[in-house]
């Protein structure tokens, strides 16, 4: 826009030929000017100079939109690049539809809380025919810390879907359709990312998870890497794919522990006892996402998984969409299910608080590694 003619912008001929003869040529050229230089250049007066430099700031200048108009054109473009359901219905309406494509979804919680569960019934969700509520696709399953389990996949699917996974072969095609590398370090990852790229390309791969991130770069530092975002290529190669392929990325990040002064806890948790809240000592010290700021700046959807008092909860902490609303859940035979989808607004210091309470694994602030409480 900025460099758009003159001579292109319908001003009198008499004084676009004036501007093309003191080569000023383009919007840019124009604007560079004050009022008072052009009056000088041109040889014009201040009133015709105004006009002239309003017209074109008039014409270089995007339309104006209505917040209305945004909103519309925001809910058009979520409609045309589609979500993959998660099949728990309060997180899904809270995300207007599930795991958005097109952008980095980022699962944080400490070891044990469900991450790779949920990461699980994704990849089987997304392998499922269209007719019961799948992509139809395949899946490309990074699994860092071989946590993969094709048993419990299949487990999930016959506990959630008998009338697909109780046919003859079904099990086996599902399965089939998820691709699972497992790279044994960053660099090993880094190399592995143009085979991904080229996968995308050549198959109907419709989501691609990482489980975990943090498990990556842990590795890293323990040979003494830096220690000073060592994902930066890779956010921006992630975040990219998304953004050509179209598809969801899921990833998994873990937790750290951070020193506080004070034991923080849900305000909002239904049923919790009055001995719980003053009983300050039953609760962990302060945990924060692992990876970083860059990182946490580089995901579109961040939803934290935790325990407070035996009870698990899962927690949309950043959305462009969604309120901040928690959701208590549990882990049964057929994967993660919600208690109630009635999601319960979480405010303040509440939405980015990571709760562990009741679990024994913590990873430490300074190495990234798992060690026991």
């Amino acid at each position: 826009m900025a460099n758009q003619l003159i001579s292109e912008m319908g001003l009198p001929k008499s004084i676009a030929n004036v501007f093309a003869a003191r080569n000023i040529r383009t919007a840019k050229d124009a604007l560079s000017l004050t009022e008072f230089d052009l009056m000088e250049l041109v040889d014009m007066g201040l009133t015709e100079v105004t006009s002239v430099l309003v017209h074109i700031s008039e014409r270089v200048s995007p339309p104006h939109q209505t917040a209305r108009s945004l909103l519309q054109q925001r809910i058009q473009n979520e409609q045309l690049a589609g979500h993959l359901p998660t099949g728990l219905k309060g997180l899904d309406e809270a995300l207007f539809g599930g795991i958005p494509f097109g952008v980095i979804t980022e699962l944080v919680g400490p070891a044990g809380i469900g991450k790779t569960q949920f990461c699980l019934k994704l990849s089987l969700l997304a392998s499922l025919p269209t007719r019961h509520g799948g992509l139809d696709a395949q899946v490309i399953y990074i699994d860092v810390e071989s946590k993969f389990s094709s048993k419990r996949l299949i487990e999930i699917g016959a506990q959630s879907f008998p009338e697909i996974f109780h046919m003859s072969g079904m099990a086996q095609e599902m399965a089939g359709r998820i691709l699972v590398l497992r790279p044994a370090s960053l660099a090993e990852f880094t190399e592995s990312l143009q085979q991904i790229k080229i996968l995308l390309l050549e198959r109907r791969v419709k989501l691609l998870v990482i489980d975990s991130m943090a498990a990556l770069t842990s590795g890293e530092l323990e040979h003494g890497a830096s220690k000073i975002n060592p994902l930066g290529w890779h956010i921006s190669f992630l975040k990219s794919v998304a953004e050509l392929s179209r598809i969801p990325i899921v990833v998994t990040n873990q937790v750290k522990s951070q020193s506080s002064d004070e034991a923080w806890r849900y305000n909002f948790q239904v049923g919790t006892r009055r001995q719980d809240l003053e009983d300050t000592s039953k609760y962990d010290s302060h945990l924060i996402a692992a990876l970083g700021i860059h990182w946490a700046h580089a995901v579109t959807i961040r939803l934290i998984l935790e325990t407070i008092s035996g009870e698990r909860f899962i927690k949309v902490a950043k959305s462009p969409m969604s309120p901040a609303l928690a959701f208590p859940f549990s882990i049964t035979s057929s994967g993660i299910s919600l208690l109630n989808d009635d999601g319960i607004e979480v405010v303040g210091q509440e939405i980015s608080t990571i709760h562990c309470h009741g679990h024994s694994e913590i990873i430490h602030s300074d190495t990234l590694q798992f060690h026991r409480q």
